[in-house]
């Protein structure tokens, strides 16, 4: 599980995808939830808007699982 670190109290899914490395602009989160499901803490949302916290745990079949920390 890769660890991503953020130094605020949340962020946006939009914006974790980005500082994950998933896809390269934010402007491409829009498509990207659209095509792919995504599951923070085993549920699913696909909401670019859907705040992250640490302890956060995010899993993309076939991109990856990630835990968020502070």
């Amino acid at each position: 599980m890769e660890e991503i670190t953020i130094d605020t109290e949340y962020i946006t899914l939009g914006q974790f995808l980005k500082l994950a490395g998933v896809i390269d602009t934010g402007g491409m989160a829009k498509i990207f939830l659209s095509e792919y499901e995504v599951y923070i803490n085993q549920e699913q949302d696909q909401r670019r808007g859907r705040k992250v916290y640490p302890g956060d745990e995010i899993e993309i079949p076939d991109v990856g699982n990630f835990r968020v920390v502070s």
